[in-house]
């Protein structure tokens, strides 16, 4: 997931939160534990059950965060637009149809919104829309053609020497600072255990399951997409649910997209890398042999481009668009990463994600107050052995990795 960066200046912080269960009940959970660099950890929050009861949980721990970010959120598009947001934002949803998909294949999703909506006290309308993150900003670049992004993703198979690992920098717009958060999500009889990077009020950007699937992902704006198709967190969700990298394998390539998109795939000992339009998905290997994948911005190998990206893309794949944002952190992802496996590890990968080769166009990009968009967390997971999700609170230049671990371990 990337952003197009637009200039919004804020300030906020998340306070500390308490968990209420499917029951009713109330028990503490992680606050804002700091690092020994004095950096602030992601908050843990804990939901169970399914549906609505987890939206609920959701909405209501973090109803004073979502309150304030959703009051960002729509500043923001103010700023940008100089239009009423709440005129914008259903002229969005009235040019979108998305629900129907959605309700074919993540019904749970939905049911999960009406609860958040309830215990926050936001609008359905609302948080249904802030869930749209690409979306909308595809639904701008229909109306404007705007082009800036910025994400990027990796992964490594496994080998001898090591488990298989996804990472990625989360780069997004600047209003969403402070609201960083960690779902945990206790398994159901459908579902496997999760852990879920996302921010508050939103289901998700990326995330794992105790199984050993996760999934990185990054927009590819000049693709092809869908006002009808699964958007971004439904499909994130709905692979998350899987309990076989079979079936989230299936999910991800048979399911139309409602966005244009990069998607890291890891599933046990395995890494996949797929570009995504509403009309196919294309596997994208770096390099033959190695397996290892990392991608940024700009399609290399999906052609179902938009009509006004076709001149980009064809430059893009004639090779003459090198210094381009996305070309040059491609450039620095495979001078780092165009290695063996066995060469590869977490303190490379970590490294990586902290680079700023191009100090105009790192990988790594330090939140500044009146910045366009930041790198919002960087996660790394470990898809295999003692199975965990690391992420850090803001930027990895800034921030600590703090690891969190699957209580599942079958």
């Amino acid at each position: 997931m990337t952003v197009q960066f637009i200039s919004f200046k804020l300030t906020g912080r998340i306070t500390a939160i308490v968990f209420l269960n499917a029951l009713g009940c109330f028990s503490p959970v992680s606050s804002f534990a700091q690092t020994i660099s004095g950096a602030r950890s992601v908050p843990v929050i804990e939901l169970n059950g399914e549906g609505y009861n987890r939206g609920l949980q959701h909405g209501t721990q973090l109803k004073k965060e979502i309150t304030e970010v959703f009051a960002k959120w729509k500043a923001n598009i103010r700023r940008n637009s100089k239009e009423d947001p709440d005129v914008v934002l259903t002229d969005f949803r009235a040019a979108t149809d998305f629900e129907p998909t959605s309700r074919k294949y993540t019904p749970g999703i939905l049911e999960e919104l009406k609860g958040i909506a309830a215990g926050s006290g936001q609008s359905y309308a609302d948080v249904y829309a802030f869930q749209l993150v690409d979306e909308f900003w595809i639904w701008l670049d229909k109306k404007a053609h705007t082009d800036n992004h910025h994400c990027s993703g990796m992964g490594v198979p496994a080998t001898n020497n090591h488990p298989a690992y996804i990472a990625q920098n989360m780069d997004l717009e600047n209003y969403m600072q402070g609201y960083q958060v960690l779902l945990h999500l206790a398994p159901t009889p459908s579902e496997p255990e999760q852990y879920i990077m996302s921010c508050a009020g939103l289901v998700a950007l990326a995330g794992m399951n105790a199984k050993g699937i996760g999934l990185c992902l990054n927009t590819l704006m000049e693709l092809q997409a869908s006002e009808d198709g699964l958007p971004v967190a439904f499909m994130i969700r709905g692979i998350l649910a899987k309990q076989s990298g079979a079936a989230a394998m299936e999910f991800l390539r048979t399911v139309k997209h409602a966005s244009g998109q990069n998607y890291i795939l890891g599933i046990a000992d395995s890494v996949y890398n797929f570009e995504a339009s509403s009309n196919q998905v294309v596997r994208f290997l770096p390099s033959a042999g190695s397996g290892v994948v990392y991608h940024t911005n700009h399609a290399l190998v999906n052609h179902d481009v938009k009509d006004w990206f076709r001149k980009y893309h064809e430059r893009v794949i004639a090779g003459e668009t090198r210094y381009g944002n996305s070309e040059l952190r491609f450039a620095s992802l495979q001078q780092r990463l165009n290695k063996q496996p066995t060469d590869i590890s977490t303190d490379l990968i970590k490294t990586t994600l902290r680079s700023k080769d191009n100090p105009m166009n790192p990988v790594c990009r330090t939140f500044s107050e009146g910045g366009g968009g930041f790198t919002f967390s960087s996660v790394l997971f470990t898809l295999g052995g003692k199975r965990s999700v690391q992420v850090t609170y803001g930027s990895p230049d800034q921030s600590e990795y703090r690891e969190y671990f699957f209580k599942a371990t079958k």
